[in-house]
């Protein structure tokens, strides 16, 4: 098994007046060479967004992005006549496929908005744009993991790409196993909060390994801990 350890203190900042936002990859006015993309996953942005403020009309094409919403609630409105609100527990995916355009604002004038915002490269170009959202109960996570996204569960949104998403909540001392569902597949692993033991490897909240050469890994909760697990295809 081959790893590599991101550390939160390590990832790209920017600061607007209406946005903090921490890059895991090259974005914007972050440029880091040795941290482009990880097989198709492309971005990773850990975004607060200020009371009211939010991203205009933009446009994107040919990208799967998946927004998961940790605190507050997120207004979501496109080209495609979509008018959403999105908040914790819920899942979001746009497929921009031939080109969409959308705007995302926080949904209240009292209270930030906390997400993260991820990209990843699709599996087929120029397809119909696409929307789709699902609300998950927590509960269904506990000690255990619980996909959100995938191309082949009906229980999670679906992606445009051998692409997994799981979602985990694990109590201290918890030893669990990850089993990835295709043998040339990586896996990046985020720490929403929390503490947990990879190996050799102590990661801390917001810390990311990016693992590879393995079809499952092992992993410890040193702590009350939450984990994001990317798995994406290396080669597309």
């Amino acid at each position: 098994m081959k790893t590599d350890l991101h550390l939160a203190a390590n990832r790209g900042h920017v600061q607007f007046d209406w946005l903090d936002t921490y890059h895991y990859f090259s974005f914007g006015q972050y440029n880091n060479p040795a941290r482009v993309h990880f097989g198709a996953l492309r971005v990773i942005n850990d975004d607060h967004i200020d009371a009211g403020m939010g991203f205009g009309m933009h446009p994107h094409d040919n990208m799967e992005i998946v927004t998961i919403p940790l605190e507050g609630d997120l207004h979501h409105n496109d080209s495609t006549g979509r008018d959403e609100i999105i908040r914790a527990n819920d899942v979001q995916i746009m497929s921009a496929g031939s080109g969409i355009y959308h705007s995302e604002y926080n949904a209240n004038n009292d209270k930030p908005v906390k997400l993260f915002q991820i990209w990843v490269f699709p599996k087929e170009k120029n397809i119909k744009p696409r929307y789709e959202q699902q609300t998950y109960n927590a509960l269904d996570r506990v000690n255990k993991f619980q996909t959100v996204v995938a191309p082949d569960d009906d229980n999670a949104v679906w992606i445009n790409q051998d692409a997994w998403f799981s979602l985990g909540d694990f109590d201290a001392n918890q030893t669990q196993s990850y089993n990835l569902h295709k043998s040339d597949s990586g896996v990046y692993l985020i720490v929403v909060d929390g503490q947990v033991k990879i190996g050799e490897q102590e990661l801390n909240k917001r810390d990311a390994i990016a693992i590879t050469e393995t079809t499952s890994f092992e992993f410890t909760a040193t702590a009350k801990t939450s984990l994001l697990v990317i798995e994406v295809p290396m080669q597309w």
